[in-house]
């Protein structure tokens, strides 16, 4: 019996390594819309200005995760995810410290962006996906969200609180430490890329996996329909304290929202793994998206209270980050896992152009119509229609992926 808990130990170190790795990496990043109004009221900038940062990030990180992807696929993803924290950490110092806009621009959209390819989904999901077989493999990714969407939730009180505290700047300093301490479990997440799938011909390569998938029809269609989850998440995080301080609710409850979307994603993130296990995960992921709609609009529409509020924190928070182990299995389940983190970060690019957009339109339509309706509404409209471009994605396995493009479904 000493083997197998051996065995089940080894794998909880694992998905714990990963989870807290990815919840001090997505926690900070979920509260940086708390920090929008201290920053902008304390340096004199507009709205836009900080949602521009905060776009490019998103952004960057988009553009980024494709190049950090190959780089794990090639030489393992733990050398990337402590690389990416520490860049991470340098990136909150330039932003705790930036006096002018470019500086502050740098270190929150270039700094930042960048780290977040290497600590968030592309590469902990590609190692846990490595270090994982098939079969236990969407348990590793839904324990490992849950891990981290309880510190996504812990994080939003710890900000607020300092915010409040000892200030913007400080509470900046102090998460830079938090990224930076988890830079050591990178060790736990040392996967071997070319045992999970090595060539078993000469046109199995990067090159080759990437030219199959931008031909096969689905693989167009995940990355349109993340562009959908980008805008809607982005949108939300950076924007909602904001807009519900405009109509009259408190700080406290503002950060209430954010907390309790935060603690409904570690349900919702596992719950949403363990059932892709079980359900095609392209049904799964459209019902997501028509939930998702069907919430904003009943929010917008019904009279805003602490209750309706908090009602619908619960709702998008059961389906906040679900869509990536779903994806992420999609992606693994149709070309395998020897090259996942690549192509997971191409097909991530589309939800962070969505992302960019969520964040900086924001600031733009605000700025300009000093309301944030017409953002609601094409957060709406936008997840009706990935709903339905999920619905034709073709989902068996391709098998090899060879020069000549894989024929779209």
């Amino acid at each position: 019996m000493r083997a197998p808990e051996e065995a089940w130990r080894q794998r909880w170190l694992l998905v714990l390594a990963g989870g807290i790795v990815m919840g001090a990496a997505l926690g900070v990043r979920n509260v940086q819309g708390l920090f929008l109004l201290p920053v902008t009221i304390d340096r004199g900038w507009p709205r836009e200005t900080f949602g521009l940062a905060l776009a490019l990030q998103n952004l960057l990180w988009g553009v980024a995760q494709p190049l950090t992807g190959m780089i794990a696929d090639r030489y393992g993803s733990a050398r990337v995810i402590f690389a990416g924290a520490l860049l991470y950490a340098l990136g909150l110092a330039v932003m705790a410290h930036a006096a002018t806009v470019g500086v502050y621009t740098f270190g929150v959209g270039v700094l930042i962006g960048v780290a977040l390819s290497g600590t968030a989904f592309g590469a902990v999901y590609g190692a846990l996906s490595r270090l994982f077989p098939a079969d236990k493999r969407g348990w590793a990714l839904g324990v490992a969200g849950t891990i981290g969407g309880l510190g996504q939730f812990w994080m939003v009180p710890l900000a607020q609180g300092m915010i409040g505290s000892i200030g913007w700047s400080a509470a900046i300093g102090v998460l830079a430490v938090v990224v930076l301490a988890t830079a050591p479990l990178a060790a736990w997440l040392r996967d071997r890329p070319a045992a999970s799938g090595s060539p078993s011909h000469p046109g199995d390569t990067i090159r080759a996996a990437v030219m199959g998938a931008l031909a096969h029809r689905g693989f167009w269609l995940l990355n349109l329909g993340f562009f959908a989850c980008g805008f809607q998440l982005a949108f939300i995080g950076a924007h909602l304290p904001a807009w519900l301080l405009d109509r009259g609710m408190s700080a406290r409850e503002a950060s209430m929202a954010l907390a309790i979307i935060a603690l409904a994603n570690t349900a919702g993130t596992f719950l949403c793994g363990y059932a892709g296990g079980l359900l095609r995960r392209k049904y799964l992921l459209s019902g997501i998206y028509f939930a998702r709609a069907a919430a904003m609009a009943l929010f917008i529409t019904l009279p805003l209270t602490s209750a309706s509020l908090y009602i619908f924190s619960f709702a998008m928070g059961l389906m906040w980050l679900g869509t990536v182990p779903l994806t992420n299995g999609i992606v693994s389940q149709v070309f395998g896992v020897r090259y996942i983190a690549t192509l997971f970060g191409f097909v991530f690019f589309g939800h962070q152009l969505g992302s960019f957009f969520g964040v900086w339109l924001g600031g733009v339509v605000f700025d300009a119509t000093h309301s944030y309706a017409w953002l609601w509404y094409g957060s709406i409209a936008l997840g009706v229609v990935s709903g339905l471009l999920h619905l034709p994605i073709d989902d068996p396995r391709v098998g090899h992926l060879p020069e000549s493009a894989v024929q779209a479904a």
